[in-house]
């Protein structure tokens, strides 16, 4: 059964954009109704979800009808542009159309089976849509990851996720030659650009002989979709395994309900393609809502481009991490045109009230604030037609009941700082991730009493509002990115010069967070220049592992502080870090 077949007939929340309609049987659309408050969010929000479900054909494709028959806007199911303004507009049956082509490439050439898992690293090119679309189409588990991975980063992926396919682009390609030998399990490799290369599947080739039919696999909600790696704190990154219903479905409250968005909506989500974002905002919820997915090539991130980019195309909603914001924010906004947005959403990390004020004195717009992570979908959000308070996450999503739990998982009291967590008893939510793949220890070390703990800490108030207060670990936000110290403690051994280390957050005013690390030296290097010992570790540890990681910030001390049994009490260097000491 389809989807949108066993939604409820309900449409968009708010009385400022009431007419989101949805399928019927009959392909047409509910009447709009008006919903006025977030008490009318958490009556409506009640999916149910389909033993069989899959996104390219219960969705895209009814998009594709609607499409067909004049029941939708004529918007763009995807705008590509790049800094040389070319530009790719392709509607919801171009993509349909070109997908299936991919996803027989994926089948035939690949030789890949449903539930294989493939590793796909591009840039923000439009073959990274299609390869998202295709690897549903074709059942198979798709890996995303961002193009700053080194050698060392893709090996690991490579073996600990058995991937059969790995694809790339040109400028990667010599580098997971270099390691893939070492990866018995990969059987194919594809290169998306440039020149062919020995012992790669050319995908332009490919592409251009492939059938464009091609019959979707059935699948059922609950099977693996996607993987992503995140981050820990006292090992290598984790797979965190999404089902075919968690996200695809799941993301309809982000959808709806804190983006905001329409058929009518050109939505613009900056995050890097390697992230857990990018499948929340720029695949998963605007087609959910039958929007145009705006994107940017942007190689490199660059604030006045951004600006330049919302004042030229007509974008009506933009979502970017805090770091965005606040970069775009030292620019003359007054001589930016911003003609066509309405709606601007900040997540990722914590967002400065101040930053919120300068936006708006400038715009006239509001940023709405998200909170989640790559195992949920929106847990708290600032929701269109909420008071906003600055500095708060907001109201906890319809999807989840959401509470701050002590040490042993009781519900605290109001204005009492604890652990954020997701109740999952006595009924697990469809939309949390499936399990930490090969790790059942990680995944059984995620639940506190009738929680699932998201490794934050916050405080709720007496108006229901969360108030992010740290992480419960050691984990580094920054820029958006999440960063695991274990990874750059381990680059950072490495080299010669380091005999310890320990990396914290350390307090940035445009990043929020930067990584410093506290390094003890070897005596060879105890009477070396400290500037240039400095930027010799930060370049060897952007060699080392991904450059984002690397140590913005680096103190030599000559010793670390450590509890009885040796362990690096990180907690105390990041306390002195934060001014908390």
């Amino acid at each position: 059964m389809n989807l949108f077949f066993k939604y409820k007939p309900f449409s968009h929340l708010f009385t400022s954009r009431v007419c989101c309609r949805f399928f019927t049987k009959d392909n047409a659309y509910f009447a709009p109704r008006n919903f006025t408050d977030y008490e009318d969010i958490k009556k409506i929000y009640k999916p149910e979800v389909p033993e069989y479900f899959n996104f390219a054909s219960d969705v895209l494709d009814k998009w594709t009808v609607a499409e067909k028959n004049g029941t939708k806007e004529s918007n763009p199911a995807l705008w590509w542009v790049d800094s040389h303004e070319k530009e790719i507009k392709w509607s919801f049956e171009e993509l349909g159309f070109h997908s299936r082509k991919v996803a027989n490439i994926l089948s035939d050439a690949c030789n890949l089976k449903p539930g294989d898992r493939v590793i796909v690293i591009l840039p923000r090119i439009p073959e990274w849509w299609l390869l998202n679309v295709a690897c549903i189409r074709a059942g198979l588990i798709l890996i995303p990851g961002t193009t700053q991975l080194t050698a060392k980063d893709i090996l690991h992926r490579l073996q600990t996720s058995d991937a059969k396919c790995i694809i790339t682009h040109d400028a990667l390609a010599p580098v997971i030659d270099s390691v893939s030998a070492q990866a018995p399990s990969l059987k194919r490799k594809m290169v998306v650009s440039g020149s062919p290369r020995d012992e790669w599947l050319c995908f332009q080739k490919l592409f251009q002989a492939a059938s464009d039919k091609h019959t979707c696999i059935r699948t059922r909600s609950t099977d693996p979709m996607t993987i992503y790696f995140t981050s820990g704190t006292t090992g290598s990154p984790k797979m965190t395994e999404h089902s075919h219903c968690s996200f695809p479905i799941g993301l309809t409250v982000n959808a709806r309900y804190w983006l905001d968005l329409l058929p009518s909506d050109v939505f613009w989500n900056a995050s890097d393609t390697g992230w857990a974002k990018s499948a929340w905002s720029s695949v998963f919820a605007p087609w959910i809502q039958g929007s145009c997915v705006f994107a940017h090539s942007m190689a490199r991130f660059d604030a006045g481009v951004i600006l330049e980019t919302l004042a030229k195309y007509p974008i009506t909603t933009f979502c970017s991490a805090p770091t965005v914001y606040r970069m775009m924010v030292l620019h003359n906004l007054a001589s930016y045109k911003l003609k066509s947005l309405k709606h601007c959403v900040s997540a990722g990390e914590p967002i400065n009230p101040q930053v919120m004020e300068q936006w708006k004195d400038s715009t006239g717009l509001d940023i709405y604030e998200g909170y989640g992570q790559t195992e949920t979908v929106l847990i708290c959000g600032t929701f269109k037609g909420m008071k906003i308070k600055p500095g708060s996450m907001g109201k906890p999503s319809p999807a989840y009941d959401v509470q701050i739990v002590d040490g042993d998982g009781n519900v605290l009291p109001l204005n009492q700082e604890g652990d954020i967590g997701i109740r999952i008893s006595p009924q697990k939510p469809f939309c949390l991730f499936s399990q930490y793949t090969g790790d059942p220890e990680k995944t059984a070390s995620t639940q506190r009493g009738d929680f699932y703990l998201t490794g934050d800490r916050a405080i709720k108030d007496e108006e229901g509002y969360f108030w992010f207060v740290g992480r419960s670990d050691d984990v580094i936000l920054s820029s958006g990115y999440r960063i695991g110290p274990f990874e750059v403690e381990s680059a950072l051994i490495e080299h010669p010069a380091v005999t310890e280390s320990a990396v914290v957050s350390s307090p940035d005013p445009i990043r929020g967070e930067v990584v410093k690390a506290f390094v003890v030296l070897s005596p060879a290097y105890s009477g070396r220049d400290p500037e240039k010992l400095l930027s010799e570790l930060q370049e060897h540890v952007k060699k080392v592992t991904a450059p984002y990681k690397y140590p913005r910030k680096i103190e030599f001390v000559q010793q670390l502080p450590k509890t009885v049994s040796g362990k690096i009490r990180r907690n105390e260097l990041r306390n002195k870090e934060w001014g908390k000491a």
